[in-house]
């Protein structure tokens, strides 16, 4: 499966940046699905972040998906990679 990356940098309460990759089938061209699985992602966090938008969130590359993300994209629509003060 061809998938888009979408780079995301949201700035947490505690000054913290958090970094993010969005991943979601190449065909997906809707910004507002992907911002929102963005902001559901943020939601499970126990911390308060900044708002998510198109100033934090940008498309990033197109790649080949390992078949375990495939198979999560294709179930859930979207997968995140957890880089830098996610937790």
């Amino acid at each position: 499966m061809k998938i888009s990356v979408w780079d995301t940098y949201v700035a947490r309460e505690d000054g913290k940046n958090m970094h993010f990759d969005i991943l979601v089938p190449a065909t997906m061209e809707d910004k507002d699905s992907i911002f929102k699985y963005g902001r559901e992602f943020l939601s499970t966090k126990p911390f308060k972040t900044a708002e998510l938008s198109s100033k934090e969130c940008k498309f990033c590359h197109m790649e080949q998906a390992a078949n375990t993300i495939a198979d999560i994209i294709n179930k859930e629509g979207y997968y995140i990679i957890e880089m830098e003060n996610c937790e």
